[in-house]
């Protein structure tokens, strides 16, 4: 047996040698609890990525790094246990977030501590009356039989997220078909450049350092328009903006060219426009004779009436008229005595 084991940990061990060789990145992750069935699946997946996945035995995964052609000293003291030996040219950081985005959904196990709170939803189990119904009840679900199957009447928190699964909850999850708990590969380090990325590093929430990125980038905009720094970002707004600008510079001056025409023509109507309003809605009181006036030259051209000028002579004109006739009655006696003398 050991002439058939010596062969195969070589080849394995020479396999792991060339994937070191040919792949950026190597990364090593804990497959302790993680089951087959779930593996094979996460396999599947990262193939199609370019990735390359190994399990082997401790011993033998030491001995293919330590005869690759990078050093990988700073790797080995992470090669322990049940591991596997990932082989990707992907970044470790999108390696780390692919793994936690793919992870599968498990039973629950008497005694595990729940990872989040396990909500049991309000509807029909499908379960038909009988021992399940003193089960639900035991695990303090509020149930009711509709006909000939159990109904849960609310939703429920089993358990809440850190507490330990009672028996009771975990067989109930069990019958329903729950699966609360998520399995994924545990990725303890990342070998890239001859440096090592631990776990705690690759942690990181990729929305708010994406939304960081765009902050970042926005200010660095604006502060660069503001200053009127020249790059090929701000080149194109600035021409827009000094454009602008010296179209404003114009119209202001009333400048004519090709792109202030229109608005040195507009502005004129809007003046011309504002003196028509200003000379139509001027008083008339020189012009036009008021109404009063009106009324009193109607007055006097109906009584005939002469002017001011001609009333103010006719006493002297009747004065003169009777001093005229006064020496005619004079003459007359005079008359009548030479008569008598003759």
């Amino acid at each position: 047996m050991t002439r058939h084991t010596r062969p195969w940990k070589e080849k394995e061990a020479a396999e792991i040698t060339k994937l070191a060789s040919e792949y950026p990145v190597i990364a090593i992750a804990n497959i302790e609890s993680f089951p087959a069935s779930l593996s094979a699946s996460l396999r599947k997946k990262l193939q199609k990525e370019g990735t390359v996945v190994k399990v082997s035995k401790t011993r033998v995964a030491r001995i293919g790094l330590e005869k690759a052609s990078v050093n990988t000293e700073k790797l080995l003291p992470y090669v322990d246990r049940m591991i596997a030996l990932i082989f990707t040219k992907t970044n470790p950081f999108e390696l780390f977030g692919f793994l936690k985005k793919n992870k599968g959904n498990l039973s629950a196990k008497a005694g595990q501590l729940a990872q989040a709170d396990i909500i049991v939803p309000a509807g029909d189990t499908g379960l038909p009356p009988g021992p399940a119904l003193s089960d639900l009840k035991g695990a303090g679900l509020k149930v009711k039989v509709e006909g000939s199957t159990i109904a849960v009447m609310a939703d429920k928190v089993v358990t809440k997220s850190g507490e330990e699964i009672s028996a009771a909850v975990a067989g109930t999850l069990s019958k329903l078909d729950i699966k609360p708990m998520k399995v994924g590969l545990n990725l303890s380090v990342c070998f890239e450049d001859d440096s090592v990325y631990k776990s705690d590093v690759l942690d990181i929430d990729t929305d708010a350092v994406f939304n960081n990125f765009v902050t970042a980038r926005h200010r660095a905009f604006m502060l660069a328009l503001g200053t009127e720094y020249f790059n090929s970002e701000t080149i194109p707004v600035l021409i827009v903006k000094g454009f602008q600008n010296a179209k404003s510079v114009a119209l202001e001056g009333d400048i004519m060219n090709k792109y202030t025409v229109g608005g040195v023509l507009a502005k004129a109507h809007s003046q011309a426009a504002a003196i028509k309003a200003l000379v139509k809605d001027a008083p008339k009181e020189e012009t036009a004779p008021s109404e009063k006036e009106g009324a009193a030259s109607k007055e006097i051209e109906k009584a005939g009436a002469d002017s001011p000028a001609e009333t103010a002579d006719k006493p002297a004109e009747k004065a003169e008229e009777k001093a005229d006739a006064k020496p005619e009655k004079k003459d007359a006696p005079q008359e009548s005595t030479d008569s008598e003398v003759k």
